[in-house]
């Protein structure tokens, strides 16, 4: 088996109409005059890697999990992801306009472009799988640093040369200045999350099939399920519950693109939650701007779901997943005092026992200067808690390296506050002046070469500690989530709960059996490890 890394790179919009995995290459096979309708029974199709080829990855360099927990679908992957999900049915829809779509940004953003393209799929558009065979592109951008900010603006590029019809929505669709003093030839632009006004910019510009006057209007309402077209595999899903963030981080523009904090109803979230599980979904992903303010702004005001009574509160929320039977993994989680009581929930095995805390920092000094929540908490000590509370438990972060006004000193104190932390997972990005951040207004500066070097040592340090970690797992025994079967290598690519899709390591499982499918639960044992992944065997 090859000691493969995980490094996760950012997904860049191609435009090759040669099928490359799977799912495409059935999509070039497939009748021209075929519609392909989601149906969640369908076994998902065995993806093809977003990574680069890791089998040839020097591991010598620093391991950068991914920081911002990028979903990046391409144009040929939103429709490769969408027929893998789908039934083929034979049915004339030559006039069917297709409609490309490309995602940028994070799990946020990749669930408001699954709920796009169902309401289109229910209008009775096709999802394209390539920008030439599309009637109209959207692109759905990131805006949150200036790389993601310059990768949105590209995607628009290339959407317009190889298109022409190009939609823009998303987190950059604030600046949409900006992206038409660039692109002058976008027919639209919308914010955020702005489902209707994308749709009737779609209608506006590529009319949809009427029922009454087209014979190939055939919109299949009845097929799709109402968890929607997902542009995950089927196994696992993306669930937000808010959207916005009260919150002012100074390095940070989300609440000017997202707005302030907005939960959903208890009953909404879990409705969704359900139709996910029969819709076969083994892995709900709980993804927020701060996912443990969860119902602050709703005041935590009681609904009723299942005939029971239930408060839109984190700690509420949690424990009413876990009556559903699946993974449940929390992320975008700060660690607020309230947390310790959904650890408990999580040594008590009723939710995976994984957080994705975003620490940011550990100076005192620099939390302070990024107006960070909970930056006065002492987070060694609530970590020693938590672990003491389930020891199982994993934990994984992010964090900033040259903010403005970071010394060395101050570098320092992070790099020590590591080792004694002991995360299991890192991911890191230097200082990003994106326009509109507050912190640009701040003095002293680092220096770019001063930033890289930072961020080099400090994923050098976590890439040891995480190796240690790893190394601490051998022998042991483990239920793993089959995410993908390599029939040429004869391995199952898996996840333990240790492991979020995209972001973190991989369990490469040996000596599998054909009966192993996507989407299959194993309990394997441990017999490797790498500085990120885990190498295991299955007797059946």
């Amino acid at each position: 088996m090859p000691n493969t890394s995980t490094e996760s790179l950012n997904t860049t919009v191609t435009t090759s109409s040669v099928p490359t995995s799977p799912a495409s290459a059935s999509l070039a096979s497939m009748p021209k005059d075929t519609a392909t309708i989601f149906n969640p029974a369908k076994p998902n199709i065995a993806q093809e890697s977003s990574q680069a080829d890791v089998s040839q990855a020097n591991t010598n360099q620093p391991y950068h999990h991914k920081a911002n927990h990028n979903q990046n679908r391409s144009i040929e992957q939103s429709s490769d992801v969408t027929l893998a999900n789908s039934a083929t049915i034979d049915a004339p829809v030559n006039a069917a306009p297709k409609i490309g779509f490309v995602s940028l940004g994070c799990p946020k953003a990749l669930v408001d472009s699954e709920r796009i393209i169902t309401e289109l799929s229910r209008d009775g558009y096709q999802v394209a799988s390539d920008y030439e065979g599309a009637d109209l592109v959207v692109v759905n951008t990131c805006g949150f640093i200036e790389s993601a900010v310059q990768e949105s603006l590209d995607a628009i590029g290339e959407a317009i040369s190889k298109n022409g019809k190009v939609i823009v929505t998303g987190c950059l669709g604030k600046e949409a200045d900006k992206i038409r003093a660039m692109h002058p030839a976008v027919l639209s632009v919308t914010g955020a999350h702005a489902y209707d006004e994308v749709i009737t910019a779609v209608s506006q510009h590529v009319p949809k099939p009427k029922r009454d006057i087209d014979s190939n209007y055939d919109p299949k309402i009845d097929l799709i399920n109402e968890a929607g077209i997902k542009l995950t595999p089927s196994h696992y899903a993306y669930l937000k519950i808010s959207e916005g963030c009260n919150h002012r981080c100074t390095f940070c523009i989300i609440p000017s693109l997202r707005g302030d904090l907005v939960s959903r109803p208890i009953d909404s979230v879990m409705n969704e939650a359900m139709a996910l599980k029969n819709a076969g979904v083994k892995e709900l992903l709980i993804i927020s701007q701060d996912t443990s303010a969860y119902g602050l702004d709703l005041k935590y005001k009681t609904s009723f779901w299942n005939g029971m009574p239930l408060k839109s509160k984190f700690y509420d929320l949690c424990q009413a997943l876990n009556d559903l039977d699946i993974w449940v993994r929390l992320h975008y989680v700060y660690p607020y005092p309230h947390v310790d009581k959904v650890v408990e929930l999580m040594g008590e095995k009723k939710l995976l026992p994984y957080l994705d805390i975003p620490f940011q920092h550990a100076s005192h000094s620099v939390l302070k200067a990024m107006k960070r929540p909970a930056h006065s908490e002492n987070t060694l000590a609530r970590i020693k808690a938590w672990r003491e509370i389930c020891p199982d438990i994993v934990i994984r972060s992010t964090f900033v390296v040259g903010f403005p006004g970071e010394t060395e000193e101050d570098f320092q104190c992070l790099l020590d506050w590591l080792v004694e932390a002991r995360l299991d997972r890192v991911g890191a990005f230097t200082y990003s002046e994106v326009e509109g951040a507050v912190a640009n207004d701040l003095p002293n500066h680092v220096p770019e070469d001063v930033k890289q070097e930072r961020y080099e040592r400090l994923m050098k340090l976590q890439q040891d500690i995480s190796a240690q970690k790893l190394q601490e797992k051998v022998g042991k025994n483990l239920m793993v989530l089959v995410d993908e079967i390599d029939k040429e290598e004869g391995i199952a690519i898996c996840r333990s709960y240790a492991d979020a899709p995209e972001i973190d390591g991989h369990v490469y499982v040996d000596d599998i059996t054909a009966q192993v499918k996507v989407g299959q639960f194993l309990t394997v044992t441990i017999d490797d490890a790498s500085e990120y992944d885990l190498f295991a065997s299955y007797k059946g």
